[in-house]
């Protein structure tokens, strides 16, 4: 099983980095895994409509140069489907047995992800109505998937 994160803009504080990289390496005993950060557009705090959607429209090209077509793209989406732990861990499950080596969690941005990258997306997940920084979200997506590969194996994890 091949995972990719990939998100927009460079994780820059330490903690993150390593509570992420802690999981990284957990995580490196069930799956491949590749963290892909795209460069963030640099935009002015008070964007109109038409300038937000250049932005994400920027950033959205970026994401969608790193996804081949055989890869199965979970967008993070405020309106999308939520899931608990064990949901989740059935439906990578579910994904790895019906030959799916290809994954790819995709983050957007401080303004989210284009229109076009959400197309592109099999499928779309929420973390909840709140509103993350992306970069939190990160470490948040990689202890679920740590924690889904435990719950696949059937090997204790906290609850």
């Amino acid at each position: 099983m091949n995972i990719t994160i990939l998100s927009v803009g460079k994780l820059k504080e330490k903690y993150l980095k390593m509570g992420i990289e802690e999981y990284v390496k957990r995580l490196s005993a069930y799956a491949k895994i590749e963290l892909i950060e795209v460069p963030d557009e640099k935009a002015p705090e008070q964007l109109s409509e038409a300038e937000m959607d250049m932005v994400k429209r920027k950033e959205g090209e970026r994401i969608l140069a790193k996804i081949n077509d055989s890869t199965h793209v979970i967008a993070l989406a405020i309106n999308g489907k939520m899931k608990s732990s064990e949901e989740m861990a059935a439906d990578l499950e579910s994904l790895m047995t019906y030959g799916t080596s290809k994954i790819a969690f995709v983050i957007g941005g401080s303004l989210g992800l284009h229109d076009e990258v959400l197309k592109r997306a099999d499928e779309k997940l929420s973390f909840g109505k709140m509103t993350l920084p992306h970069q939190l979200m990160k470490l948040v997506l990689v202890e679920q998937v740590y924690r889904s590969f435990r719950i696949i194996k059937g090997e204790p994890y906290h609850k």
